[in-house]
């Protein structure tokens, strides 16, 4: 009897840690079943579809019509707007990027700190990134750069400088988005402020003691000890940045002379004004490919200057 019970209980164990493990992932498909179901038909699905429309002709109104890759080679050989919408978009980004990095980690070391009220000043900066976006903003700084906005007041009144339509002038209107997108620092700012609650205290101590001054222990300590933040944060404004779409739509409609003619703006007119969707699929492609080698790089170069303190010991 005794021997017979044995490998009764040795096969059932393993069928019993099988229907454990089968209801435990049931369990947990099924709270994560919404998200992925989500994911499947608005994501991967819409993706799909639009690689496979980037090789035709659509245009809403009719059937596609599968024409290869003509629309990739009409987009690289005879498609000025095409390279114009880049280069703007690229201007955009190496300038917009590093300035508003620079600047939320500026104002993230100036609210790093517990001084009274301190809480409300942050509130206040991130406050920005939550309505910059919208269409309020957007006709606000339209006023603000106009041709009688508070700009041109205010430099007439302190400098008597003549004023200057700054949003239609193809020397500055450029300058004025960037100005906006700088404006908008309050979601890199808390994540700096995050990291910067996380350098111990300890560091500084020491490297006064040593008799580094403010200057020395922040390129010495503050940004090395950052330099995981500042990857995370170049990545997503990077991605951010070559997407921008809002403030040239509502503000300068990509001019004057296309000044401001960024890449989502050139793709959203192929989609949604010229109904010449199968060629704007194929520019979302190619913008993804372009999006996609930029954040490699990034990701490439991330090892020759991005410190990890669990790597020191290594």
């Amino acid at each position: 009897m005794t021997t017979n019970a044995v490998p009764v209980t040795a096969t059932a164990e393993p069928r019993l840690r099988t229907a454990r493990r089968v209801k435990d992932y049931a369990i947990a498909y099924s709270f994560i079943a919404p998200w992925l179901l989500g994911f499947l038909c608005f994501t991967i699905g819409p993706m799909i579809v639009s690689f496979l429309l980037s090789f035709t002709q659509y245009s809403v109104t009719s059937a596609p019509k599968w024409i290869g890759l003509r629309n990739y080679v009409d987009i690289f050989t005879v498609d000025p707007q095409f390279w114009i919408a880049l280069g703007v978009t690229l201007k955009f980004v190496i300038i917009s990027v590093p300035l508003k990095l620079a600047f939320s980690l500026a104002v993230a070391m100036l609210l790093h700190g517990n001084y009274r009220g301190v809480g409300v000043y942050r509130t206040i900066f991130y406050v920005p990134s939550l309505i910059g976006g919208s269409v309020a903003v957007a006709e606000m700084w339209r006023q603000l750069f106009g041709l009688n906005g508070a700009v041109n007041n205010i430099l007439q009144f302190l400098f008597g400088v003549p004023g200057d339509n700054w949003i239609a002038n193809p020397n500055t209107a450029l300058w004025t988005l960037i100005l906006l997108v700088i404006w908008q620092f309050g979601s890199p700012m808390l994540i700096f402020l995050a990291g910067l609650r996380q350098i111990p205290k300890e560091l500084y101590e020491a490297a006064a003691v040593d008799g580094a001054n403010g200057v020395v222990r922040f390129f010495r300590i503050t940004v090395p000890m950052l330099t995981p933040i500042i990857f995370f944060n170049l990545v997503m404004q990077l991605i951010h940045g070559f997407t921008t779409f809002t403030q040239s739509y509502l503000i300068t409609s990509g001019g004057p002379l296309n000044r401001t003619l960024f890449y989502a703006l050139y793709l959203y007119q192929h989609a949604f004004q010229f109904f010449d969707m199968g060629y704007a699929c194929a520019l979302a492609w190619i913008l993804l490919a372009i999006v996609g080698t930029a954040t490699a790089l990034v990701f490439k170069s991330s090892s020759a200057w991005v410190y990890y303190e669990s790597e020191r010991g290594a």
